[in-house]
C-alpha cells in the first residue's frame, strides 16, 4: 500500500489558516471528518490530545505528525496540511513547525495501513524532501512530490537489503565490518506509529556515516521488526534504548545500555552513537526473563518462567512496599495494629493497614500477580480477566497459589478467545479488546476459579501453610538447606527466582522463616567472593580483586547477581564453592528460628528479624565457607 492510497485531494490543506497548535489540531481534524474518515470527530481529537500530552509530536526541523489510534477513525486515513509562515507547536527544537501529517490510524487497521502510516515517518527525514513539500503550491503537486519520494524509497530499501544481506555473509565468515564496534538499538513510541521509525531511520543515518556497524529494532504498531537475535546482542559492544514505552529489556543482561526518550533518537543520534561506542553507559542489570533467539518477545508461547517471572516481578514492589512497611509496624510492638490490645499504636495500625490491611498493599498481591502472568501471555486483553481471577482466588483463600493458576487460566483463556474471534468480519476488530475480550475472558476465568479451581486450591493452601508452620528441627533445617542452595546455583536463573518465589509464598502464608533462608542464601554468594578476593588476593586478578570489592555492597544489599562475572569467569569452582556456602546460610537461619518478614533489602531490614546478630552470625558463616573454599580451591594467577 502506497502512502498516497490514505492520502486524497480531500484530505490537503495547501494553506493553514490555524496559527496555534489547538487551533490546527482542530482544523485538520474537521477535514477529516469532511472527508467521512472519522466515526466521531470529537472523541478523534480526544485520543490526538491525549498522544500529545505523552510527548509532543511535533519533532522539529519544521515537522508535526498528530497521530491516533483509536475506534473513532472510520477509514484509516492522513491529513497534510501546510504553512508558510508556520506554527507554534511546543516542538522538540522550539522551532515553528510548517508541515503537518496528522495520522487517522483505527482501532482494527490492518498491518498495511500501519505499516504505510509508519513509513511517511521515515521519509520525512529527508531534508530535501520536506523542502519540496514546502515549495508546493497545489494538492496535485503534494501527491506528486510524494509518490516519486516513494519510488526512491524503493529502490534505496532495496539497496539497503543487499547491503545487510552481504554483511551478514561477512559477519558469518568472520570478517570484520567495522573499526568502532558493533552497535545496537531499539526504538518504540505509545503509539507506535511515527516516531519509532523517525529514531530508527535517523540512529541508522547517522550510524552509516560514522561507518559503525549497526543493527535497529522497532517495537511499532504491527509488532516487532528487525529483531535483535541473541548472537547479535552477544555479539554487540552497547545497546540504545530509544523508547517511550516497555520494551524487553531483559536480554541486555550484562552490556552497556543507554536508555533515553524516543524523541532522542531523533534529535541526537550522533550523541547516542558516541555514547555507545565509548560505552559511556553503565551495565544494564536484568530481572532474568528469557527471550526466544528469534529476537521475538514470545507473547503467548510456553515460556512459562517468562511468564510467572512477568507476575512475580510486577507484584514484587507491592510485596517489598507492604512488607516493609508491615514490618515497621511491628517496632511499636507485636500486637500494635491491634485495637483490642494494651500496646495498641495508631501509627502502627495505619503501617499495618497501608502494607498489609484489607485494601492495602498485600490485599493486591495475588490479583496483580495473576494480571500480570495473563498480560505475558495473552498481551494487554489478558490483564483484566487475570485481575479479576486472582481476586477470586485471594477472595476464597486459595492465595498465591491460586492465584498463579488464575493467571496462566486467564491467559491461556484469551488467546483460545483470540483464535475464536478471528474467525469475525473486519467490522468486529474495533470492538474486540473493549467488549469481547473482557466480558468472555472474565466471565469463563470467573466461572472455572468458583466452581472448579478455587475450594481444592484452598484446601491445598491451608495444607502448605500449616505445613510451613509446623516446620522444627531437621524438617526447617532441611527446608533452609535446599532454599539457600537454590539461590547460588543459578545466581539469577530459574531455581533462584523458584527459591525466592517460595519465600514469598511463605510470606503471604504468615510464614517468616523460609523467606528468611532464601534471603541469606542469595546474600551468600557475592559476600563469599568479596571476602575470597580480599583473603586470597594472590589467586585472583587486578581487574577481579577491584570487582571483588564491589560485591561486599551487592551481598549486603541482597544482589544475588554481583557473583554472575565470577561464575562464567571460573563456573564449577564458583557455583560449588558458593552453593556450599549459601546452603549453609540458609540451614544456620532455619536452626537459629530466624523469621523475616520483609522480602528484600539485605542488611537494611535486619534490624526487623526476629534476632539479627544469629541472622548476621548464619550470613557471615556460609560467606567465609563459600570465601574459604573458593580461595583454597582457585589456582595462582600466573
Amino acid at each position: 500500500m502506497k502512502i498516497t492510497d490514505l492520502l486524497k485531494l480531500d484530505t490537503i490543506i495547501i494553506d493553514l489558516q490555524s496559527d496555534t497548535k489547538q487551533a490546527v489540531i482542530d482544523e485538520l481534524s474537521g477535514k477529516l471528518a469532511k472527508a467521512d474518515k472519522l466515526n466521531d470527530e470529537n472523541t478523534f481529537k480526544a485520543a490526538i490530545l491525549k498522544r500529545e500530552e505523552q510527548s509532543t509530536t511535533g519533532i522539529g526541523e519544521g515537522i508535526a505528525i498528530p497521530h491516533a489510534k483509536t475506534s473513532a477513525v472510520k477509514t484509516p486515513a492522513i491529513c497534510f496540511g501546510k504553512s508558510v509562515s508556520g506554527i507554534e507547536y511546543e516542538s522538540l527544537d522550539g522551532q515553528p513547525a510548517h508541515l503537518f501529517f496528522m495520522i487517522a490510524a483505527s482501532e482494527g487497521a490492518n498491518t498495511d495501513h500501519l505499516e504505510t502510516l509508519s513509513r511517511l515517518s521515515s521519509l520525512l527525514m529527508d531534508t530535501n524532501f520536506r523542502s519540496r513539500l514546502i515549495s508546493a503550491t497545489s494538492k496535485e503537486e503534494v501527491l506528486d512530490i510524494i509518490n516519486q519520494k516513494e519510488q526512491e524509497a524503493d529502490e534505496e530499501e532495496r539497496e539497503e537489503r543487499e547491503e545487510q544481506e552481504e554483511q551478514e555473509e561477512q559477519r558469518t565468515s568472520a570478517t570484520a565490518i567495522s573499526t568502532k564496534g558493533k552497535i545496537l538499538a531499539v526504538t518504540a513510541c505509545p503509539t507506535g506509529i511515527a516516531h519509532t521509525y523517525m529514531a530508527a531511520d535517523a540512529l541508522k543515518a547517522k550510524a552509516k556515516e560514522m561507518g559503525i556497524d549497526f543493527k535497529v529494532e522497532t517495537n511499532g504498531s504491527t509488532g516487532i521488526k528487525n529483531g535483535l537475535t541473541a548472537r547479535d546482542i552477544a555479539d554487540a559492544d552497547a545497546i540504545i534504548v530509544a523508547a517511550d514505552k516497555q520494551v524487553e529489556m531483559d536480554r541486555f543482561n550484562g552490556k552497556h545500555v543507554i536508555i533515553v526518550p524516543v524523541a532522542h533518537g531523533i534529535r541526537k543520534p550522533e550523541e547516542l552513537l558516541n555514547r555507545a561506542i565509548n560505552q559511556d553507559t553503565p551495565v544494564y542489570k536484568g530481572t532474568g526473563n528469557e527471550r526466544s533467539e528469534d529476537g521475538d518477545s514470545s507473547k503467548g508461547g510456553l515460556g512459562i518462567y517468562k511468564h510467572l517471572m512477568n507476575g512475580v516481578s510486577n507484584m514484587l514492589p507491592f510485596v517489598v512496599g507492604g512488607g516493609i512497611l508491615v514490618a515497621l509496624s511491628f517496632f511499636f510492638g507485636i500486637e500494635a495494629a491491634d485495637p483490642t490490645k494494651p500496646e495498641f499504636n495508631p501509627i502502627a495500625k495505619a503501617l499495618s493497614d497501608i502494607g498489609g490491611g484489607a485494601s492495602g498493599a498485600f490485599f493486591l498481591l495475588v490479583p496483580v500477580l495473576a494480571g500480570f502472568i495473563a498480560s505475558s501471555i495473552a498481551d494487554r486483553p489478558g490483564f483484566a480477566p487475570g485481575m479479576v481471577g486472582g481476586l477470586l482466588a485471594a477472595q476464597a483463600n486459595a492465595g498465591f497459589l491460586g492465584g498463579l493458576i488464575a493467571g496462566f487460566l486467564a491467559g491461556y483463556v484469551v488467546l483460545l478467545l483470540k483464535k475464536l474471534f478471528s474467525k469475525l468480519p473486519q467490522n468486529f476488530e474495533g470492538i474486540k479488546p473493549v467488549l469481547l475480550y473482557p466480558v468472555f475472558g472474565m466471565l469463563i476465568t470467573g466461572l472455572i476459579m468458583i466452581f472448579v479451581i478455587n475450594e481444592p486450591v484452598t484446601a491445598v493452601n491451608i495444607g502448605l501453610t500449616n505445613w510451613l508452620q509446623g516446620l522444627s528441627g531437621t524438617n526447617a533445617i532441611l527446608l533452609g538447606l535446599i532454599l539457600g542452595g537454590m539461590m547460588a546455583v543459578d545466581m539469577g536463573g530459574p531455581l533462584n527466582k523458584a527459591a525466592f518465589t517460595f519465600g514469598l509464598a511463605a510470606i503471604e502464608a504468615q510464614s517468616f522463616g523460609p523467606h528468611a533462608a532464601v534471603m541469606a542464601g542469595g546474600m551468600v554468594p557475592p559476600l563469599g567472593i568479596a571476602f575470597a578476593t580480599t583473603f586470597f588476593k594472590s589467586k585472583f586478578s587486578e581487574m577481579e580483586r577491584k570487582s571483588g570489592f564491589t560485591n561486599y555492597f551487592m551481598g549486603a544489599s541482597f544482589i544475588t547477581e554481583g557473583a554472575i562475572p565470577f561464575a562464567a569467569a571460573d563456573p564449577f569452582r564458583v557455583i560449588v564453592s558458593s552453593v556450599i556456602g549459601a546452603a549453609t546460610a540458609g540451614a544456620l537461619s532455619m536452626a537459629f528460628n530466624v523469621t523475616l518478614p520483609a522480602p528484600h533489602g539485605g542488611i537494611f531490614v535486619i534490624p526487623l528479624v526476629n534476632h539479627p546478630f544469629r541472622y548476621m552470625l548464619a550470613i557471615l558463616i556460609g560467606s567465609l565457607i563459600t570465601a574459604f573454599i573458593l580461595g583454597i580451591w582457585k589456582k595462582k594467577q600466573k
